[in-house]
């Protein structure tokens, strides 16, 4: 009976120390909470506030969407660009010279008829990860930044001495934004953001505010091997803001990894299109000016 009751009162004494502990603890970690919060007051007070007033777009849209396809394939000014005209649509076009050289009269009709065309470098370059460029024995982590920008003036004068338009907008190939290795890494967002009024990424996972957005950094959402839910999905959530959304695709045609579906294409002009869906179709060169003036203006 004593031996019973002297084990009671010892579990008793070590669940009560137990509770002290913890009741200690509580008050620390509400100390670093604390901490946290006001470690970084400069960061605080350049940070909006939200919910923030609603961003106003043309026509009273919600979000504002850009078509944008990469490398200058011969499958886009095929088949992209004659739904874009069919619709009335304006798309953004990164373009690589090689590409361009094999199909000059198709992408001079369409940089004519107004489709917007942007520089994806020369050579595109890559991490050195990929097997492709491992067998040229190329990479982003062997160049420096001089290598890029000579590989992108050279993108540059080609676009303007065959197509007749100096592009205003750039993509990264890739998504890549560095050079080098290591400690001697740099980043040549920098460099673009000179040369450029807009610069994208690749295969992001959400939407550019309007607000905030770097627009040195704009990120792309993958638009390659998905249906038309599949895209309505995509944009349904980022619904809950009024993000700028920037799609990104390649090849044009039957649905595949790096191809952009063609039926899904027309699918999804024809929805952005209505305006009961909320929508601002616009190529980035439009958009981009756009939020610029109104973050000017207010």
């Amino acid at each position: 009976m004593l031996l019973a009751k002297s084990r009671y009162c010892g579990l008793f004494l070590v669940f009560m120390g137990w509770q002290q502990a913890v009741a200690t603890e509580k008050p620390a970690a509400d100390q670093e909470s604390q901490l946290h919060a006001t470690a970084h007051p400069a960061a605080d007070s350049a940070r909006p506030s939200y919910p923030a007033k609603p961003f106003v777009y043309p026509n009273g849209a919600r979000n504002a969407v850009s078509l944008t396809f990469d490398d200058g394939l011969a499958s886009q000014v095929q088949f992209a660009v004659p739904m874009l005209e069919k619709y009335q649509v304006k798309a953004t076009f990164y373009v690589l010279p090689f590409h361009v050289s094999q199909q000059v009269k198709a992408w001079r009709e369409a940089a004519q008829a107004g489709q917007e065309i942007g520089n994806h470098t020369n050579a595109h370059t890559c991490t050195g990860n990929f097997h492709w460029l491992r067998k040229s024995n190329q990479g982003l982590e062997q160049v420096d930044l001089d290598f890029i920008r000579s590989d992108i003036e050279r993108s540059q004068q080609y676009i303007q001495r065959t197509l007749g338009v100096t592009p205003k907008q750039f993509a990264f190939p890739c998504g890549n934004t560095f050079v080098g290795r290591g400690r001697q890494t740099q980043s040549y967002v920098p460099l673009v953001a000179d040369m450029f009024e807009t610069a994208r990424t690749w295969n992001d996972e959400t939407g550019n505010d309007p607000r905030y957005a770097d627009f040195a950094q704009l990120t792309g959402l993958r638009m390659d091997g998905l249906s038309f839910n599949e895209l309505r999905e995509l944009l349904e959530n980022e619904r809950e803001t009024d993000k700028w959304l920037v799609l990104a695709g390649h090849e044009v045609g039957s649905r595949g990894v790096m191809t952009t579906d063609l039926k899904a294409l027309e699918q999804l002009i024809q929805y952005l299109q209505d305006p009961k869906n909320g929508y601002w179709l616009a190529p980035v060169g439009e958009v981009s000016s756009y939020i610029k003036q109104q973050r000017a203006d207010n």
